[in-house]
């Protein structure tokens, strides 16, 4: 096969154009990588120059670590439900709001508000609408003749309360996502559908969901990535509490890393927690990504 003279001398030209995000990429993405791996190894502590190798006992001492194994249980609930939820409610907001009404742009730019709240702000936002004694839920709770609970004051329903101010947040990122793909879905398929007298839910699982499958797979891979750094709600909200029924593998990283000073030891959880969701995202991309049907393809 010949290679077009005029693509070999724009070669050169993108390069120059990928070179500082290629720096940056590798300076701030693969570097700490490589540096976490060999960290792993070795027994490092947070300002002692001191360096000691101690060969695969980081990664051993995992396995009899009570707290490792309920982080790592925390963060496996946290996704599975966070991101089926998250994804369910964009999909609903996304098919309410694809309409030319008046008015939608409002809704539109109200429901994606809260993805640009910064995510301390956001977290501090939850600990008040939480607040036991005068918190707005429970004084709601208290109008509706229910019990009011403390919400991030008891093991039982911090991670849920956690898993819902995520859902808050994150749905309106998806739902501009799957809004634009549902954008492009034709109108005749609709159409035809209303003639044949075809219920709306119907038409949702047969025409939407087919027809924006790539988006939702994208979606699906971007909510893993993103449940998966979940840090800064449980450093703001519950610092890993109560009685560690938040602590996420993120924060734990960051309790040995920074609290115990252990570094060695939290590069070992944090390159596990890289190969399981390196793990998850092949998971996902086998299972789903072979079921996607793309236009024109």
């Amino acid at each position: 096969m010949r290679i077009d003279s005029d693509r070999l001398r724009d070669i050169p030209t993108a390069f120059a154009m990928l070179l500082p995000s290629l720096i940056f990429l590798a300076m701030f993405t693969y570097w700490p990588i490589l540096r976490s791996i060999w960290f792993s190894f070795h027994d490092v502590m947070l300002g002692s120059p001191d360096i000691f190798y101690l060969g695969l006992e980081n990664y051993t001492r995992l396995l009899g670590d009570g707290l490792f194994w309920r982080s790592f249980a925390n963060t496996a609930f946290y996704t599975l439900l966070t991101i089926p939820l998250s994804i369910v409610c964009a999909l609903l907001l996304a098919t309410a709001l694809d309409t030319r009404l008046r008015g939608m742009a409002f809704y539109r730019s109200a429901f994606f508000y809260p993805v640009i709240i910064p995510s301390v702000a956001a977290g501090m936002v939850w600990v008040f609408l939480y607040a036991p004694g005068y918190g707005p839920i429970n004084e709601l709770m208290a109008l509706l003749g229910l019990p009011k609970l403390e919400w991030l004051y008891d093991s039982k329903w911090a991670m849920p309360a956690i898993i819902v101010m995520s859902i808050w947040k994150y749905s309106g990122y998806f739902m501009l996502i799957l809004l634009a793909a549902l954008q492009l879905v034709p109108r005749d398929l609709y159409e035809a559908a209303k003639l044949d007298g075809v219920p709306p839910v119907q038409q949702l699982l047969h025409i939407t969901i087919p027809m924006i499958a790539p988006t939702l797979y994208f979606v699906i891979i971007i909510g893993v990535l993103h449940s998966y750094q979940i840090f800064d709600y449980v450093y703001v909200m519950t610092q890993g509490g109560p009685a560690d029924a938040t602590n996420v593998l993120t924060f734990y990283i960051y309790q040995n890393a920074f609290q115990f000073q252990d570094i060695g030891y939290a590069s070992a959880v944090a390159n596990i927690l890289l190969l399981f969701v390196m793990g998850l995202v092949a998971l996902v991309a086998v299972t789903l990504g072979r079921r996607i049907h793309y236009l024109g393809q």
